[in-house]
């Protein structure tokens, strides 16, 4: 039985006399290894520098050990930051300058197709180009606003928010007629612009942008759609001052061209009294669009809040003329190859987008 063995064991063992010691326990003159030294406090073990958490096998072990790393290693980040900032503190204005940090756009392969706005080449492009009226303010900007065929509720709300932040807009609805009907109409009656939104599935993915009468056409990607109401410390809704308009990024041969076909949609003259400015911001190659008023807190600060709405647009293809897809004669076009299931992106006449 198993009572009985543990009972034998139990009778074998002698108890330890009062010289006797623990068989794992250091002798009298030595020290416990583990034991922290005199005059210092515990601490916790560090992680072995070949230490890996990937190594655990140990699910909740192993996240329980990833978030300890963390925390380390942020203590760690905190505390060399505080003693440079020591440093720089005690040396004053000896102090060297403080690194540029690394970015994904300071990083950036410089890109050869990067214009200067000087040259006499450039110059003689936007003086001939077919924005030039609209620079030379011989034309004041009148835009048409249409959608898809039968939009749904969401679209519809977008396309009367956006006709409120693009200055003399005019909304109207195809109910069936065709893009090329269309067009002719808005040149009889003096429309500089087209602007249509198409949407899939009840989500707007999809923009056009011809300007009239002889072009260019650009067809965006749309994503990242949020109205007004989806908008967390929005603003109150803009009023009927003409805005400013920032474009960032547009320094490529085709970045310039598309860059020129924003500020078209918007009058010469900003009203500075309304305190708006629309945004075109390029980055990576997607163009964000915000709308924000702006108001002078102090001499050197000022606060800005968003009135709405959002979007973001990646440029699909540039097309010389107005919108013809059959027979239209494309400057630029973007194209998705698929080969083993690895999408290979090849930019025609340029190596980058914008």
């Amino acid at each position: 039985m198993a009572g009985s063995e543990g009972d034998k064991r139990r009778r074998n063992m002698k108890p330890r006399g009062p010289g006797q010691q623990n068989p794992g326990a250091p002798e009298p003159g030595q020290q416990n290894p583990g034991a922290p030294e005199p005059g210092q406090e515990p601490h916790e073990s560090a992680f072995p520098p070949t230490f890996s958490v990937s190594q655990i096998k140990n699910k909740q072990r192993r996240h329980f050990m990833f978030i300890r790393l963390k925390q380390e290693r942020r203590k760690e980040k905190l505390a060399v930051k505080k003693k440079r900032k020591k440093e720089r503190d005690a040396l004053g204005d000896k102090a060297p300058p403080k690194p540029v940090p690394k970015t994904i756009e300071n990083q950036r392969i410089y890109d050869e197709t990067t214009v200067d706005p000087t040259d006499e080449e450039v110059q003689y492009d936007e003086a001939t180009d077919e924005f030039a009226p609209y620079f030379n303010k011989q034309s004041t900007p009148k835009i048409l606003i249409t959608t898809s065929d039968r939009p749904r509720g969401r679209t519809v709300k977008f396309t009367q928010q956006l006709s409120t932040v693009i200055p003399n807009s005019h909304v109207y609805y195809r109910r069936g007629l065709a893009l090329k009907k269309i067009i002719p109409q808005c040149i009889a009656r003096g429309f500089t612009d087209l602007i249509v939104i198409n949407e899939d599935r009840k989500v707007a993915n999809g923009l056009i942008l011809s300007h009239l009468p002889e072009g260019p056409t650009a067809h965006f990607k749309m994503s990242s759609v949020r109205l007004r109401k989806e908008m967390k410390r929005k603003g109150k809704d803009p009023t009927e001052h003409q805005p400013e308009v920032i474009l960032n990024n547009f320094s490529t041969r085709l970045g310039h061209s598309i860059g020129r076909m924003f500020a078209s949609l918007y009058p010469h003259d900003p009203q500075f009294t309304g305190r708006q400015v629309a945004t075109f911001h390029n980055q990576r190659d997607y163009i964000f669009f915000r709308y924000h008023r702006y108001i002078f807190k102090s001499e050197k600060k000022a606060g800005i809040q968003e009135l709405g709405p959002r979007f973001t647009l990646k440029l699909r293809s540039l097309q010389k003329g107005t919108f013809d897809s059959k027979y239209g004669e494309y400057e630029w076009v973007h194209k998705v190859q698929y080969s083993r299931g690895v999408i290979l992106v090849v930019c025609i006449l340029t190596q980058s987008v914008l």
